[in-house]
């Protein structure tokens, strides 16, 4: 039977192969080169992984993409002994058509599914025969979108094994000047850094990292990698007080504006918070946390209110107030009583708001006047009807305010808020329920906090310009960027334009004249440009605006626009909500997989898609399918297991549950020889494990691992470690890491390493599991020490070949075990469900 080794490429403008922890790498990946350039803020971005089967077998692995959720899928491939076997982008109801065909031959078929706040994944898989190669690659675009004064191309580096040859290069280059350029990363160590290297000058920057073997390795005595974390460039270009930069390549342009030190708008905005029973506990604590620190932010020229909700609608003053001191402070305490029950009044709530703004007076003449809606569920009083809803706000507004609608977690339905909020205006956008919610929630208020213009137009010659994208706009915010694009007339030799708005002083009139060769001799004989960028840049931004324009259209208009965006992104090979990318492969394989687009909608019930899912392809082939090919029937993964191992010398992780609770402690591992023993408890009211005690003979020490602390015993004395900061403890030669509020790793030289997770979502709890597992003697036992010496699968024939069932042999006991989806608590990111071989055990 064809063994499973799964290998992830995890990035947001990277990606990244992987393979299940502390496996022995049969399939290595011998190669992975991204290549990322960004040309005038377009990132076009190649990945191209090589990967070896060792093994005298073949082996399938799995290859997953994470790409920001802004980009669109351009191009894939693979190449399997000499073969190429591309992706092809179609009609998503062609693609639908051919996918169910598959489906009923009895093929496999996939789809994708949402991942986390930023990201979107592309799933594929192969068998790969014993000791061939194949070449993965992988295309996508994206626009860089300017926010806070930066543009940030984040790459989340995640191999999890050592590579041979890998290497990221980002090249950038900006005609308008670069004015600042910094990297960052929460993986580097001073060998690390010796493997990058930055060549800028004043409008090219070539960033190169290319660790050698040696640098990746956390030691030289262990084989795990370091590269694990983030890897971040930012950067921001250089700008004159003119009406912008101009582009031009091949008839078409782009128009660049991002005027800065420009005084501010005074504000005038009313925050309408829902405090219904679903926000209690951490969400209105975070809520309450961040609106305390927002309160802080506000200019003395604002003026603010508050209105809370649930079955009933609270203002907590009947008019808008000054940003005083004062005001302030009264505020501050309003915050702090805030508490949650009841239902969810959304329709009353934002119509209260609108009137309070209506009836405002002694407001500064030219300000900026915007609600800011926070909730994390449905309407559940007053009025339910989402529709209804919507037109009584959109009605009450009338185009004088701009709306911007948080929602909080996954209760909430998406495609309500979004519509509601381009429809008046402004935007949405999802607040992740993590630790860091209130940085969330505080990073939005800060990108809308400061309007330096209002009413943009901006104007180009009608008969000489076609295709224009969006050219009026609301509002303008400091450290944001407003872009134009267009096809320009070939007989035109100068491309005018004109800009007119308001600002806090007075109406602004900009003019700019872009002289068509010499704008276009910029970009000649660049090595590293490619393409016709900006026609492409102008095809993914009109695509954007079409489907954002539709969201908030009548149906016959949402029907015409969405016709055109299809038209565009056929012809412009881009994977959007409306086509999709089939990917066929070798013949004796599932011969289909099918790439959809996700959108933010998509990510919505939590009972099917927890928070920060990984998408999958979903499979659907008969029970004789490889192990890959599942029942789908399941939900994906939304819990963790107790106990989570990767058998050795074997391509499977085993989900352990015991039952525990009857017992003070559970003896989970002991191995005289490597002198180690870790005992484990049950938490009084959760279902996972709150204690952990690793005992060591050699030398005697005792490490006392709660969620409250972590406390090391030696010789009568005691160390503590709080989870509140990083800190490292070391005695004869066993060294304890804490990672802040993720981990703590507890490694001896020649002896098995022990990690155990924190977990802080929903409840608090610890996930235990080891590294340089190989080093278990034979006389391993306990719950869970018993699988690294006593277990082995039993042939599938037994159990009538179903794929999603096994038999288990363990210490000469059979054990019936079945195939499911958990959260992995080894990892930072919980996005990535886990497949397993489920277990229940007695101690």
């Amino acid at each position: 039977m064809e063994e499973r080794t799964l290998l992830t490429l995890v990035f947001s403008s990277l990606v990244i192969l992987t393979e299940t922890i502390a496996q022995k790498h049969a399939i290595e990946i011998y190669s992975l080169h991204v290549d990322c350039k960004v040309t005038s803020r377009f990132a076009h971005t190649v990945i191209t992984s090589k990967i070896a089967n060792r093994a005298s077998e073949s082996r399938e692995a799995t290859f997953e993409v994470e790409l920001p959720k802004t980009a669109f899928i351009t191009n894939f491939s693979m190449s399997i002994d000499g073969k190429i076997y591309p992706g092809i982008i179609k009609e998503k109801a062609s693609a639908q058509k051919e996918y169910d065909t598959a489906i009923s031959r009895g093929q496999s078929a996939g789809l994708v599914k949402i991942t986390g706040r930023k990201l979107e994944q592309f799933h594929v898989s192969v068998s790969i025969a014993a000791t061939s190669k194949v070449t993965f690659e992988l295309m996508y675009e994206e626009l860089l979108k300017r926010q806070l004064g930066k543009f940030e191309l984040l790459i989340k580096v995640r191999p999890k094994q050592l590579v041979k040859h890998f290497q990221i290069d980002v090249h950038i280059f900006e005609p308008q000047g670069i004015r600042f350029l910094e990297t960052d990363s929460t993986f580097m160590t001073n060998e690390l850094t010796e493997a990058l290297t930055k060549v800028q000058n004043e409008t090219k920057t070539h960033i190169l990292f290319k660790p050698t073997v040696e640098q990746q390795k956390i030691n030289p005595e262990v084989n795990e990698t370091l590269l694990n974390g983030d890897f971040v460039v930012r950067y921001d270009v250089k700008r004159v007080a003119t009406a912008g930069d101009i582009q031009i390549v091949n008839g078409y342009f782009v128009h660049y504006f991002a005027p800065h030190e420009m005084p501010a708008f005074p504000k005038n905005v009313i925050f309408v918070i829902d405090r219904s029973g679903s926000m209690a506990g951490r969400k209105i604590e975070q809520t309450r946390a961040a609106l305390l620190k927002i309160l802080q932010d506000l200019h003395p020229e604002d003026h603010f209110s508050f209105i809370t909700f649930n079955s009933k609608v609270v203002e907590w003053k009947s008019s808008l107030l000054q940003a005083t001191a004062e005001n302030v402070a009264s505020a501050t305490g309003f915050m702090r009583t805030l508490s949650a029950s009841g239902g969810t009044d959304i329709n009353r709530a934002l119509l209260t708001a609108v009137s309070l703004l209506d009836k405002a007076e002694k407001l500064p003449e030219r300000s900026v006047s915007m609600i800011i809606l926070l909730t994390d569920g449905q309407p559940t009083s007053g009025e339910n009807n989402v529709e209804v809803i919507q037109e009584n706000i959109q009605n009450a507004i009338n185009g004088k305010y701009a709306l911007f609608c948080l929602g909080f977690g996954f209760d909430v339905s998406y495609k309500f808020l979004e519509k509601m909020a381009l429809s008046n205006g402004g935007i949405a956008r999802r607040i992740y329920e993590n630790s860091d919610a209130a940085l969330q929630l505080q990073g939005f208020y800060q990108e809308v906090a400061t309007p330096t213009l209002m009413k943009i137009e901006m104007q180009y010659p009608e008969n000489a310009v076609e295709g224009l994208t969006k050219n009026n706009f609301k509002l303008f915010f400091e450290g944001s960027e407003l872009i134009v694009s267009g096809k320009i007339s070939n007989e035109l030799d100068l491309l005018p334009v004109e800009i007119k708005a308001q600002s806090h002083a007075s109406d602004l009139t900009l003019k700019e004249e872009a002289n068509v060769k010499e704008k276009e001799q910029v970009f000649q004989n660049q090595s590293y440009i490619f393409g016709n960028f900006i026609e492409r840049l102008w095809a993914y931004l009109t695509i954007q605006q079409l489907l954002e324009k539709s969201i908030s259209a009548q149906e016959e208009d949402q029907k015409a626009l969405e016709a055109q965006a299809l038209e565009l992104s056929l012809q412009y090979s881009f994977v959007t909500p409306l086509t999709s990318m089939v990917v066929t492969k070798p013949t004796g394989q599932q011969q289909m997989e099918l790439v959809n687009k996700p959108t933010e909608a998509d990510n919505e019930k939590p009972s099917s898609f927890p928070v920060g899912d990984a998408y999958r392809l979903s499979s659907r082939s008969p029970p004789v399918a490889r192990l890959r090919d599942i029942t789908r029937a399941q939900p994906l993964a939304n819990e963790y297991p107790q106990l989570l191992l990767q058998l050795p010398k074997q391509n499977e992780i085993i989900c352990l549950n015991t039952d525990g609770k009857a017992r003070p402690s559970v003896h989970l591992l002991s191995d005289v020889e490597q002198g180690l023993t870790v005992m484990g408890k049950l938490g009084d009211k959760r279902n996972h494990f709150v204690q952990f005690e690793i005992l060591y003979v050699n030398p005697p020490v005792r490490i006392h691992v709660s969620t409250e602390e972590i406390l090391l015993s030696h010789n009568n004395e005691s160390t503590r470690l709080p989870w509140t900061e990083s800190a490292t403890s070391s005695i004869h030669g066993l060294r304890v890491s804490v990672e802040k509020e993720r981990s703590v790793t507890a490694s001896l030289s020649d002896t098995v390493t022990v990690k155990i997770s924190f977990v802080k979502f929903p409840d608090d709890f610890l996930g235990l599991y080891f590294l340089n597992t190989d080093r278990f003697s034979d006389k391993v036992s306990g719950v869970l020490g018993q699988f690294y010496s006593k277990a082995q699968f039993e042939n599938n024939s037994k159990i009538n070949q179903r794929a999603d069932e096994r038999l288990l042999s363990v210490s000469g006991s059979e054990h019936r075990v079945t195939r499911q989806y958990k959260k992995d608590y080894r990892l930072e990111s919980t996005t990535d469900p886990v497949p397993c071989w489920s277990i229940h055990v007695t101690p």
